[in-house]
C-alpha cells in the first residue's frame, strides 16, 4: 500500500534521530521485539536514563511507538506511515552478521528466555484450572476450523484480536494478515501471548494492554475484529460490541464467538465467569443494535463428552467500501 511522501523537515528529523549508533542499535532491536527500557538497559548495557532520552527522541520522529501497560512501558517499531517505511528499509539493509548486531541479538535471545520462563511458570500454575474448563465445551480444533472457514472469503489486511489472552487468534491468522494486534487487561497473559508470538516468530503480529469499553484506537482502523470466548466476563456486553464496531472499517466484519447457555454455576463462582452464555437472539440483538448486518450465525454442539456448545456470530459493517481512484493516464 502507497504511503505519503515525507515533508522535508520530517525526513531530515527522521534521518538525524536514527543516524546514531545507539537509536541505530535500539530500531533494530525493536524491529525485532517489543522492549522494555529494562530490557533494552540489559541488552545494551546503557544507563536508563541515557536510553530513555533515545527512545524520546525516535519516538518524536515518528520511528518508534510507546505504550503503557500497568507501571511498564513498551516500545516497539512504528507500524504505519512513511517513517515506518524507511524505519524498516534502514533496518533490512543491516548486516545480520556485523559484530556489534549479532551481540545484541544474542542478548535479545537472553531477555526472550527469560520471558519464556516467566510464561511457563504462570501456564504451570494454572494448567490444571484451564484444562478443567477445556475439557467442557467444544475441542479448541474445530472451533478454529470453523473461524477460519467464517473469515476465509476475502483477505484481511488488519485484525483486533480483543481480549487477546494466549494471542492464539493472532497465531491461527498470521500467515494470512499484514497486521495483528491483540489487546488484553491482563500484565500475565500479555507476558504469555508476547512470548508465544516471539517463540513463533510473528513480527506482524504485537499485542498490549488495552480497556475493551475504551479502546484507545482511531476509528476505521481494522478489517476484522474478533473478540473470542470475552463476552461472558463482561458486565456489560452491548458496550464492547459499540466499541468493537468504532473502529471497524467500512465493510469490516465482526466475529464473535462465546459460549452457548449452560447451566455450570462453578464458572461464575470460581471463574469470573460474569455470564453463563448467550442464547444466539442476544448477541445478534447487540449486533444489530450497533449497526452490523448478520452474516452468519452457527452453534457448535459438545458432543458426547462435553457439557456446553460455543456459539459463533459473524456480522458485517454495512457501509460501502470506496474504490480507490484510478490514475490518469498521462498522453
Amino acid at each position: 500500500m502507497d504511503t505519503e511522501p515525507l515533508s522535508f523537515p520530517d525526513l531530515t528529523a527522521m534521518l538525524k534521530a536514527a543516524g546514531e549508533s545507539t537509536r541505530l542499535r535500539i530500531l533494530a532491536l525493536l524491529a525485532e521485539a517489543e522492549l522494555t527500557v529494562s530490557d533494552l538497559t540489559e541488552i545494551l548495557r546503557q544507563s536508563q536514563p541515557r536510553l530513555s532520552r533515545h527512545l524520546r527522541l525516535l519516538a518524536e520522529a515518528g520511528l518508534v511507538e510507546r505504550f503503557r501497560e500497568g507501571s511498564w512501558a513498551y516500545f516497539r517499531m512504528g507500524e504505519n506511515g512513511s517513517q515506518a517505511d524507511v524505519a524498516r528499509a534502514m533496518i533490512s539493509r543491516l548486516d545480520a552478521a556485523d559484530p556489534v548486531i549479532a551481540r545484541d541479538r544474542e542478548r535479545l535471545a537472553a531477555v526472550r528466555t527469560a520471558r519464556a520462563t516467566t510464561a511457563q511458570s504462570y501456564f504451570r500454575r494454572h494448567a490444571a484450572e484451564w484444562d478443567r474448563i477445556r475439557k467442557l465445551h467444544v475441542a479448541d480444533t474445530a472451533v478454529e476450523e470453523v473461524i477460519r472457514t467464517a473469515l476465509a472469503d476475502k483477505p484481511i489486511r488488519s485484525l483486533l484480536d480483543l481480549g487477546t489472552g494466549t494471542g492464539r487468534m493472532l497465531e491461527l491468522f498470521a500467515a494470512d494478515i499484514e497486521r495483528g494486534l491483540g489487546l488484553d487487561l491482563s500484565l500475565d497473559m500479555l507476558a504469555i501471548a508476547r512470548e508465544q508470538l516471539d517463540r513463533a516468530g510473528l513480527k506482524n503480529c504485537s499485542v498490549r494492554q488495552g480497556d475493551i469499553y475504551d479502546l484507545a484506537l482511531p476509528r476505521d482502523s481494522f478489517d476484522v475484529v474478533i473478540v473470542h470466548q470475552v463476552l461472558h466476563f463482561l458486565d456489560d456486553g452491548p458496550r464492547a460490541i459499540r466499541e468493537a464496531v468504532r473502529v471497524l472499517r467500512p465493510g469490516g466484519r465482526l466475529l464473535v464467538i462465546d459460549f452457548a447457555p449452560h447451566n455450570l454455576e462453578f464458572l461464575r463462582d470460581e471463574h469470573e465467569h460474569r455470564r453463563l452464555g448467550f442464547a444466539p437472539e442476544t448477541v445478534t440483538q447487540w449486533l444489530e443494535a450497533a449497526g452490523l448486518d448478520i452474516v452468519r450465525q452457527q452453534t457448535l454442539s459438545p458432543g458426547p463428552q462435553g457439557k456446553i456448545a460455543v456459539s459463533l456470530w459473524l456480522a458485517r459493517d454495512p457501509r460501502i467500501v470506496l474504490a480507490a481512484p484510478k490514475a490518469r493516464e498521462v498522453a
